[in-house]
């Protein structure tokens, strides 16, 4: 029997400068609820131990109460103050972390994560010790080199998705690292540390919300959801 505890921290301490709203993208309503709302309720529904640590603004605090009450109060939800950066604001919800446990590292602004990709990322972390979430790329890629391009291969190529889970003993002391701008995800975190990450299938519907076109999109897959 596993005794590890298990935590989500949902990293929602961005601007979405990139949406154009006056408000945060992760608090832009999908049929009347934050779009961080259907993030937490994922990883309530995927695990009854589950507990949430919320990474926000500062002045953004109180809008994680009003998302903590849809939610039974029995339920943890933490709430935290986010950094600068993203490598800052995962340092401050992992902290709350207690015990040996495993982490769901998740951005705020994927509403559309599901049970069985959060329960395949568990599975795969606590086997192997990491799990990064990746799906193929589908586009022709090309890379600039100076004033040259040239095609690469796309079946080379995986997209990185969230949550990134790991073990509480491998993910909290690498985050203890200095922060370099090298740190695009807790995966190169790890990587710094010389700890080898291990990949597994993720889901193209668990789509990042960054543009208008994506708020769309999202409300549009949550709607066809089983458990919208």
């Amino acid at each position: 029997m596993n005794l590890r505890k298990k935590y989500a921290v949902i990293v929602a301490g961005g601007r979405g400068v990139r949406m154009g709203a006056a408000m945060p993208k992760q608090f832009l309503e999908i049929d009347a609820k934050p779009m961080l709302y259907y993030s937490v309720k994922a990883f309530l529904d995927a695990f009854e131990d589950m507990r949430i640590v919320l990474v926000l603004p500062d002045d953004m605090l109180h809008y994680g109460e009003a998302i903590r009450s849809y939610f039974a109060g029995d339920r943890e939800i933490i709430l935290c103050s986010g950094g600068e950066t993203r490598f800052e604001s995962v340092k401050k919800g992992i902290a709350c972390v207690e015990g040996s446990a495993v982490i769901f590292v998740h951005d705020g602004a994927r509403p559309l994560v599901n049970i069985e990709l959060i329960e395949r990322c568990y599975k795969t972390a606590l086997d192997k010790g990491s799990a990064i979430p990746v799906i193929p790329e589908s586009d022709s890629i090309r890379i600039l080199e100076g004033q040259q391009h040239r095609p690469i291969n796309r079946n080379l190529l995986r997209k990185v998705q969230t949550p990134q889970t790991f073990l509480s003993e491998l993910i909290l002391p690498a985050m203890e690292q200095p922060y370099s701008e090298a740190f695009t995800d807790e995966a190169t975190v790890l990587e710094a540390m010389g700890t080898e990450v291990h990949l597994c299938e993720g889901d193209p519907k668990n789509l990042k919300v960054t543009t208008a076109v994506d708020l769309v999109i999202a409300e549009a897959l949550l709607k066809q959801s089983s458990t919208y």
